[in-house]
């Protein structure tokens, strides 16, 4: 009769876990090991060029040549991840006279524990054993990741953080399509009280959200009415300090011309904890939606990213126009439509030739996505022509036709 194993969660912080081998097995579990904070000892001859980089970072500790009995010496675990049968017999033997579990990759039956299936879902972790077979375990494993990742919130039926003493989480969505927001801010914004949003969120997030959540549209229309962002810190300090957690939930990343510079200090300030959590920025998404890399091999080596929500001849523009036009890669321009005639002139003005390849991007990864491909010197007219309108990216360069034919 085949007994069922006792599962456990190993808390390995600081504790020495030793690794036998140095392949793609060692590779996979190592990570895991880190991540829960072991003291990880790897004894193998030789490192995949991952596994080499950690330990040149002084991650884990190396030992460059075959197993010996003492490297158990210490230790709380071995993971022999290697497929010799008699070298991995020969740690068995080892971990078995000194009562270490030992994880066997190359013979489940002769191991003392086996690793889990395992999802990760904010501070819930889910282990799934098999009963010894690891495609059971992974697609076990699968499902339980695809429930706990369904948009509908989070299956406890509310916040699974304690939120007592306040807090606020800055959140990138995003570029526009809701599936581009990272694991983590969507995990977050599950367990808001308070979600404070600004124009460019992909609309379909907000519908998602509990029914007792607060909602402030704190947005922010280009050129019309607009939220003072002095009122907007105001609103991330009350809420966190009367004890909800608030998720600023900003488009494309918080940190680019995204003002979660200024939030995150007003929040310090108020001694209200900040957790960023970074976005997928639509200077470098808008493009690739379009077909256009922002670099390329033999056309581009450098990509600059520009607000153009100021003209050129502003006096509160900080950017050199006259530099960026001497530059040979890529320009991406955010929130330059307004300005776009003024910007391409001075570009031209000085030394940008006219018929530098050139595209605009509207409303990109959503259903909506519009692309006008042109020239330097008529892209401001053809912008004009086609009825573009903001949200749109703005790409100057060669790798507006890289991928072409």
């Amino acid at each position: 009769m085949t007994t069922n194993p006792y599962p456990l969660g190993l808390r390995l912080d600081g504790r020495r876990v030793v690794v036998v081998g140095g392949g793609a097995v060692a590779t996979r579990r190592v990570p895991a090991l880190l991540d829960a904070g072991a003291d990880v000892l790897l004894v193998a001859p030789e490192l995949t060029p991952a596994l080499r980089a950690r330990a040149d970072a002084g991650r884990l500790r190396w030992v460059p040549r075959r197993f010996a009995p003492e490297d158990l010496d210490g230790a709380w675990l071995v993971q022999v991840a290697i497929d010799d049968p008699a070298a991995a017999e020969s740690v068995s033997v080892a971990a078995a006279e000194r009562r270490i579990f030992c994880v066997r990759a190359d013979d489940r039956t002769a191991a003392t524990a086996w690793t889990p299936a395992v999802t990760r879902h904010g501070p819930v972790t889910v282990a799934v054993l098999g009963g010894g077979d690891p495609r059971r375990a992974m697609s076990v494993r699968d499902a339980i990741r695809d429930l706990l990742a369904a948009r509908e919130g989070p299956l406890l039926g509310g916040p699974v953080v304690d939120t007592a003493g306040g807090r606020v989480a800055l959140v990138g969505a995003g570029p526009g399509d809701p599936e581009l927001i990272t694991v983590k801010g969507w995990r977050l914004l599950t367990e808001a009280d308070v979600v404070v949003a600004d124009r460019l969120v992909p609309g379909l997030l907000l519908d998602e959200l509990r029914p007792d959540v607060e909602l402030v549209d704190a947005s922010k229309i280009p050129y019309g009415p607009s939220r003072a962002q002095d009122e907007i810190n105001q609103i991330l300090v009350d809420r966190a300090q009367a004890g909800a957690f608030v998720v600023r939930l900003k488009g494309g990343d918080p940190y680019v011309f995204g003002r979660g510079g200024e939030e995150l200090l007003a929040c310090a300030a108020a001694g209200v904890p900040v957790t960023v959590v970074p976005g997928v920025t639509s200077s470098i998404a808008a493009p690739a939606a379009a077909g256009i890399p922002v670099t390329h091999r033999s056309v581009a080596h450098e990509f600059t990213v520009v607000s153009g929500h100021l003209a050129p001849d502003s006096p509160a523009s900080l950017v050199r126009w006259e530099a960026l036009a001497g530059l040979r890669g890529t320009l991406v321009i955010l929130m330059g439509l307004k300005n776009l005639a003024a910007i391409t002139a001075t570009l031209m003005a000085h030394g940008r030739p006219p018929e530098t390849p050139a595209a605009v991007v509207q409303e990109a990864t959503t259903g909506a996505q519009r692309v006008l491909r042109s020239t330097l010197g008529a892209v401001a007219d053809d912008v004009l022509t086609a009825d573009v309108r903001p949200p749109a990216v703005v790409v100057v360069g060669d790798v507006v036709g890289a991928l072409d034919g």
